[in-house]
């Protein structure tokens, strides 16, 4: 696609606009309030969905957050953010509610809102309904310094926020934040029946049958538990069965020292650290956040399982050490056959919908990057090379920076995909930028051509 010199140059333009990349245009909004003239960085976020939205098919009612409400998009960054929680409750007239409350962890449908607040407040620089089909480097990068372009394509149903006819987008450093990426399990694809617990609201309310009899719900960490939880208290003629391949739910490890790992300092200490350290260091900490549960929500499932055995009845059932061996939809439900994994006895059974509570994946950032892929760097793994500011390292002729929001576990920690991190991470990248831009000021500039 063709650009010319009245095409904006941004300092930064931001693929997706969840809620890390919200905390980024947060922390660049207070960065250019408080900057010297000619010091303010330009940028330009690109969601491809209508409006803001994060995780809407699992804002089941009464859920609450894992994080306290302190590790919002700001606060940790800037204790006296004007985008921090409090300052939210302020402005929606629940400041003293919520105090009176005395909820460390605000239910999720509350933290939404609150998002949604947020990028109200920066919504001149987010542009929705596009998607970023390619990025490539700048073929005259001139007066303007190291230049990517990211094309993109408007899609139906955008917001106000959408200019279909800006096909491209120059800027001097792209940040990725695309999210993570729902995992089904091999074969498997979303359908009527067949659910991702991402999406398992909407598909919920688009249940063919109005009178359910039987859900099955596959995996054993936070959401699959409150997807049980609210299946069984919501449809009382349904069963509800639960499987993983663990004897039961697992608690979270969020003891006080537990939760060291979700600590800035602990990023630096992790991207520090010898990769057989990092390696020892996940594997001890797993617990704090994959596959695991609150401790109040496992023994509440455990209390309702037991009455129904004193009441002769079983319409919630926990098959642990179990597996989904085979699953067939049909077109009045589904066909699954469990396995249990120590007898290898199986049990087949019909269900109305089966969920697949089975996490996501790490994104792959370089699937958009083009030709800009085989220039950057990657370790002994094959894994992409990230600086503790999360710019990707590049070979030398790619200037321009590339920073990562996710896909860094392997490098910065169990915090890299968390909402724990975001307002901490978005400081550090926007102050990376800033640097560099100062850089690019100082140092001269050879123009082409």
């Amino acid at each position: 696609m063709n650009t010319n010199e009245t095409t904006p140059v941004y300092d930064v333009v931001g693929v997706g606009f969840g809620p890390a990349n919200l905390a980024l245009a947060i922390a660049i909004e207070e960065h250019n309030e408080q900057a010297a003239p000619g010091e303010e960085l330009t940028a330009v976020f690109l969601e491809k969905q209508p409006n803001f939205g994060w995780h809407r098919g699992m804002l089941i009612p009464d859920a609450t957050m894992q994080v306290s409400f302190l590790k919002d998009l700001a606060t940790m960054r800037n204790p006296v953010s004007r985008f921090g929680f409090v300052p939210y409750l302020h402005d929606r007239g629940r400041l003293v509610d919520f105090i009176n409350h005395k909820a460390l962890f605000p239910t999720r449908e509350e933290f939404h809102d609150y998002l949604q607040w947020a990028a109200n407040g920066v919504d001149h620089m987010v542009r929705y309904g596009l998607e970023v089909t390619a990025i490539r480097p700048a073929d005259r990068p001139g007066q303007d310094g190291p230049v990517v372009e990211v094309d993109v394509a408007a899609l139906g149903g955008a917001g106000s926020g959408a200019e279909a006819e800006a096909v491209t987008y120059r800027a001097r450093n792209l940040v990725i934040g695309t999210g993570l990426v729902p995992r089904l399990p091999e074969g498997v694809e979303s359908s009527e029946r067949l659910w991702h617990s991402g999406e398992f609201l909407h598909r919920l309310a688009a249940l063919p049958t109005g009178n359910p009899r039987r859900f099955v719900v596959a995996g054993a960490g936070q959401s699959a538990a409150e997807i049980a939880d609210h299946l069984h208290r919501t449809y009382e003629g349904a069963e509800v069965v639960a499987v993983h391949t663990r004897y039961g739910y697992s608690p979270a490890d969020d003891s006080p020292y537990a939760n060291r790992i979700f600590d800035p300092e602990a990023v630096d200490l992790y991207h520090g650290a010898d990769p057989s350290v990092r390696r020892t260091l996940m594997d001890y900490h797993r617990n704090t956040n994959y596959g695991v549960v609150d401790m109040d929500l496992i023994e509440e499932l455990y209390r309702r399982s037991y009455q129904e055995k004193v009441r002769g009845e079983q319409r919630l059932r926990i098959l642990g050490v179990t597996r989904l061996t085979d699953v067939e939809e049909g077109p009045d439900g589904v066909r699954v056959e469990v396995r249990n994994l120590a007898t290898g006895e199986t049990e087949t059974m019909t269900a109305d919908a089966v969920v697949y509570a089975t996490g996501y994946s790490e994104p792959d950032p370089t699937r958009l990057l083009g030709e800009l892929d085989s220039a950057c760097l990657r370790d002994e793994d094959g894994r992409l090379r990230v600086r503790r500011d999360y710019r990707v390292e590049t070979a030398p002729e790619v200037e321009a920076g590339i920073y990562l929001m996710g896909g860094t576990e392997h490098s910065h920690g169990i915090t890299a995909n968390l909402l724990s991190m975001a307002a901490v991470r978005a400081g550090e990248i926007c102050e990376s930028l800033a640097e560099h831009r100062r850089s690019d000021r100082r140092a001269p500039v050879a123009v082409t051509g």
